[in-house]
């Protein structure tokens, strides 16, 4: 792929309108200056776990396109690709945590949950339903989470299973590496810088430090070169990017409105 067809791809999909104005309403989102105080953290915590369990089956879902995970094995034919999505799988499942021992970042999340008191029995009852067998849907369902959760994660896991390898990596990368660090830059910002919560600001700083610096502009980059100059690839890419932040804007408004719903 050369670099002109690159630089036509990014140039047709980043400068969307329609994606540009998502982007900047889930940046703008009000949610952010609501997190500031223990008390509205522990309930921001409780839904956004989910988001943080279900970004595993996206990268996961990239991770058996680019690579070989199949036997017998053979080389990748996206090297570039291949080694990206080894890499933030790496540090998905086991970064190294404040005090330099391998977590995952869920784990590191739970752990910041645990940190600040937030109730961690309604996720980890899901997780233990997942273990037993159950859908991912009949989970949610049974540990009760908020309609809002139970939306984003089935439309995150029904993208990782049904779309095709160009759709999932452009809901993962505006979905995800694209905007986390703005949302969590934001986050930080916003909290009480008084607030002794060292596991939940290395978490936010370890994802702003990677997907703005190193994950963010190399997984683009992959995505146009699946994508090139074909139109209907970068269609398809666009309307995947925009459903990306959309769920990610719904799935906040509905946190919000718990947020609210609780006089936190």
């Amino acid at each position: 792929m050369s670099y002109g067809a690159v630089n036509s791809g990014l140039q047709m999909i980043s400068n969307r309108s329609d994606l540009v104005e998502a982007r900047r309403r889930l940046l703008d989102h009000t949610i952010y200056k609501k997190v500031a105080s223990v008390e509205s953290l522990r309930s921001f915590m409780k839904a956004h776990v989910f988001a943080v369990w279900d970004f595993m089956s996206l990268a996961k879902r990239l991770q058996r396109d680019l690579t070989c995970v199949s036997l017998p094995w053979m080389p990748p034919k996206d090297r570039e690709g291949a080694r990206l999505i080894n890499e933030i799988t790496l540090s998905e499942e086991s970064d190294s945590g404040p005090d330099g021992s391998p977590i995952s970042h869920l784990e590191l999340y739970v752990r910041a949950m645990k940190e600040v008191g937030a109730d961690t029995r309604q996720f980890e009852a899901f997780c233990g339903l997942i273990r037993q067998g159950l859908s991912p849907t009949l989970a949610l369902s049974e540990c009760k989470a908020p309609d809002h959760v139970q939306a984003f994660v089935l439309t995150s896991l029904r993208v990782a299973l049904t779309g095709s390898s160009e759709e999932v990596m452009a809901y993962f990368f505006f979905g995800r590496e694209d905007v986390i660090p703005g949302m969590f830059e934001r986050l930080l910002e916003s909290l009480d810088k008084r607030m002794e919560i060292p596991y939940f600001r290395h978490y936010l700083n370890r994802h702003i430090e990677l997907d703005s610096g190193e994950h963010g502009p190399a997984a683009l980059n992959i995505l146009l070169k699946q994508v090139g100059n074909d139109r209907d690839l970068q269609e398809r890419a666009v309307e995947f990017a925009v459903s990306a932040i959309e769920a990610r804007i719904e799935l906040f408004s509905g946190m919000e409105r718990s947020l609210l719903g609780s006089g936190e």
